[in-house]
């Protein structure tokens, strides 16, 4: 069996430099490149690191510190979590925070009020809602209602209509922590077939601009050819697209969706999927990807581990956001 060669990146403005001397050495050392396994958790370290430095920088020049507010309604454990890796990660690089809380009861009222009163504080420079919401409450009317220029997940119609038309705009988070891993790590998009399995508005459909437009616009883009399938492909024709795919990014939502047999030798794949699965070893839940990660390792060329892959990425990319839309480097 090929050993697994696992690379961390600890130095990220030299990975694009490095890539080549790295595909030598592998195999110079008898270590076949099968995979190499990207830690999202190296990377994101090194975002943190400099959006703090850069942070800080702005500060001493006299500008306020940003703030970021979290709305999170209901106490669903997993919203619970991620809005705690949030706040954490803010305190580590200085931005302040709050969680304001609401019953799974609010009214859409109470919270489009809310909203507002967030959009209205000069303290508030960052403001996301947690999602999911619950199902009596318009999850776009709320989204809508944030203003855009506090906007750090990118979600407001004028930011998804930027994106889209290749102007600069927040980027939704986890497209974006895709989007750096890939030109971090230094894989090729350029005339490349990409295959994007899953289809939502806050990471699919981001995804796939982010990878096929054009890399002179605005926004530059991946230059990709891309192909957008979801969980309802028939799977003889999911296995159709990502044996042509030389990149096959999954974030649908099904536990091993995508297996060792439905990727070509040398396929980078990006898995973006959290699923809560029972282990019947440990007697627990597990958090696993939409990627077979044991059985795909052995045949790519890069994969993302989950967890650690793209989860802390996303949460570093949102401090990024916070950052921009506190130093309006985006205007509308």
């Amino acid at each position: 069996m090929a050993s697994l060669c696992i690379i961390s990146l600890p130095v990220r403005a030299a990975v694009l430099k490095l890539a080549p001397v790295v595909h030598r050495l592998l195999h110079a050392s008898g270590c076949r490149q099968e995979a190499v396994v990207i830690s999202g958790r190296v990377l994101a370290k090194q975002i943190r690191e400099e959006v703090r430095r850069d942070l800080e920088e702005w500060v001493s020049l006299g500008n306020v510190r940003p703030q970021l507010s979290v709305v999170l309604v209901g106490n669903d454990p997993g919203s619970q979590s991620y809005v705690k890796n949030k706040t954490k990660a803010a305190a580590s690089v200085g931005i302040k925070s709050e969680t304001i809380q609401r019953p799974a009861s609010v009214s859409q009222e109470e919270l489009m009020e809310l909203i507002d009163r967030l959009n209205r504080d000069p303290k508030v420079t960052g403001l996301l809602v947690q999602l999911p919401l619950p199902d009596h409450i318009d999850e776009r009317l709320l989204c809508n209602a944030v203003a855009p220029e506090k906007d750090v997940d990118g979600f407001h119609v004028v930011n998804v209509g930027r994106l889209c038309l290749d102007q600069q705009a927040i980027l939704p988070a986890t497209p974006a922590a895709v989007w750096e891993m890939i030109k971090q790590t230094g894989i090729k998009t350029l005339g490349k077939n990409v295959v994007v399995v899953g289809r939502s508005k806050n990471v699919g459909m981001p995804i796939a601009v982010l990878l096929h437009t054009d890399g002179r616009h605005e926004r530059p883009g991946g230059d990709a050819t891309v192909t957008i399938t979801h969980r309802f492909t028939p799977k003889e024709q999911l296995m159709a697209h990502t044996l042509l795919a030389d990149i096959v990014i999954v974030g649908a939502g099904i536990p091993k969706l995508i297996t060792a047999d439905m990727i070509q030798k040398g396929t980078a794949v990006i898995d973006v999927g959290i699923n809560r699965v029972w282990d019947s070893v440990t007697g627990k839940t597990k958090l696993v990807g939409d990627a077979d990660f044991e059985e795909i390792k052995k045949k790519a060329s890069y994969v993302t581990p989950v967890p650690g892959g793209v989860g802390p990425m996303t949460v570093a990319m949102l401090m990024k956001n916070t950052l921009i839309v506190a130093k309006k480097s985006v205007t509308y």
